[in-house]
Order: structure tokens, then C-alpha cells, then sequence
């Protein structure tokens, strides 16, 4: 019989398989990092709504 593990169970048991994910988006015709925005170009982007086709 499995069991269910709740989410940050897994999170804490491969907490050494984890590596920092770059997000990019485009900003005036090129693309940069999200983490290299400042407080409120990353509170622009959390607000932005995706477009889905």
C-alpha cells in the first residue's frame, strides 16, 4: 500500500535534486531575467495575465 505524502513533504525529501529555475520574459523587444527586475517591475510581472490560446 502507498501512502500520500503531503507537498512540502516532497519538497523536503529531494531538497538536494532542487536547482534554481531562471524565469525570462520579453521587456522592450528583448529577453531578461525576472530576478534581475526591481520590487516593482517583479510586482508588474506577478500581475500580468498570460495569454492562452
Amino acid at each position: 500500500m502507498q501512502t500520500t505524502l503531503e507537498p512540502q513533504t516532497l519538497l523536503e525529501l529531494n531538497q538536494e535534486k532542487r536547482t534554481k529555475c531562471l524565469v525570462y520574459t520579453r521587456v522592450m523587444g528583448y529577453h531578461r531575467p525576472v530576478e534581475s527586475f526591481n520590487i516593482g517591475k517583479k510586482g508588474e510581472h506577478k500581475q500580468r495575465q498570460h495569454f492562452v490560446e
